[in-house]
């Protein structure tokens, strides 16, 4: 399917990839207000902290493709490909996405969630770094695929946790939120709205960064620099921009949420099924002990210490520091193409 809207594309002169380009991130604003809107609807109507909401629901949505382009990867014989698209993915989402608006907006912290989510958060990312370590004299780490079905497992269990914690949340927790009105929209009814504004922000999400590309391409930036940052920042766009738009309308909690799941399916959902459907498993670069890995686990880290503040949110200064250490990574790699 990408390539079809690639090859598609490339057919078109470059004024008309600068219109789509504009239609593209009106269709992904408009997707982002829907998408926010009823999870916050949907949070009011069944009494659950809209922490929870992003880090379930709206986190598996806007992960979508992630697992789609690193299951594809794994299939067509890109390994490296899959794995490294769900670590810089768990680096961007973190180090780009929380740093980003916390600059712009408030990131309060619901601390039960954090406690409960956050701490699968650190410990996924552990072991996906353990798992990774080249054992019995390998030149490169592997993850097998006896390891893809483990993490399918533990995915399982993450959203029977998710579901069994979600009972026992205190209705009511977001009764102040009454711009939005539950008998306005029934709930099958706001599923409806949720899912068409997933939709519509994975779908502008898979037409934006192709165009994008050909675009730049055109006008003469060169290939490495867009292999090293579009192509890894298109997968998080549709975190990027659900993001921002929790925080401009207040709900930065969802926000949070929404980055704690996505985390965590990338390491459970998205490189669980790409080992898992890969008879060889995945290979693990020898350069990813060197960069990606480490910047994986300092930044989870870092952003676990700033949620388990006092200040109950994400401050300003914390986010300036996530962002600080996406940009050295992203430095770091351009350096090394």
């Amino acid at each position: 399917m990408d390539v079809f809207i690639q090859n598609y594309l490339t057919s078109f002169p470059t004024l008309i990839l600068v219109l789509i380009i504009a239609v593209t991130l009106y269709a992904l604003s408009k997707g982002a207000d829907i998408l926010v809107d009823q999870a916050v609807g949907l949070s009011i109507y069944l009494g659950i902290p809209k922490m929870i909401i992003g880090a379930t629901i709206v986190s598996l949505g806007t992960t979508l493709p992630e697992a789609s382009v690193s299951v594809l990867a794994a299939v067509n014989g890109n390994p490296d490909l899959a794995l490294g698209n769900a670590i810089g993915s768990i680096i961007t989402d973190t180090g780009l996405i929380i740093g980003l608006t916390a600059l712009i907006g408030k990131l309060p912290v619901d601390k039960l969630v954090v406690q409960r989510q956050g701490k699968i958060q650190v410990w996924a990312g552990i072991l996906l770094a353990f798992v990774s370590l080249p054992f019995f004299s390998r030149s490169n780490g592997h993850i097998g695929q006896s390891i893809g079905w483990l993490f399918i497992l533990l995915l399982i269990l993450y959203i029977y946790l998710s579901i069994k914690w979600t009972r026992n949340s205190s209705p009511g927790k977001n009764n102040s939120d009454n711009n939005i009105s539950e008998e306005k929209n029934p709930l099958i009814l706001q599923i409806i709205k949720l899912l068409i504004g997933i939709a519509l922000v994975i779908g502008a999400s898979k037409i934006l960064i192709p165009t994008v590309e050909i675009t730049a391409i055109r006008i003469g930036i060169p290939q490495s620099i867009i292999a090293a940052t579009l192509v890894a920042f298109g997968t998080s766009l549709p975190e990027l921009i659900t993001a921002i738009t929790a925080v401009r309308r207040g709900h930065g909690e969802l926000a949070i949420g929404n980055i704690v799941g996505a985390d965590i399916l990338n390491v459970l959902f998205v490189i669980g099924a790409a080992a898992a459907v890969t008879k060889g498993g995945l290979i693990v670069p020898v350069n990813f002990y060197y960069l990606q890995i480490p910047t994986m686990l300092i930044i989870i880290l870092s952003f676990r210490m700033f949620s388990r503040g006092e200040n109950e949110e994400i401050t300003k200064k914390e986010g300036l520091f996530l962002l600080a250490i996406y940009i050295i990574y992203l430095f770091l790699n351009l350096k090394f193409i």
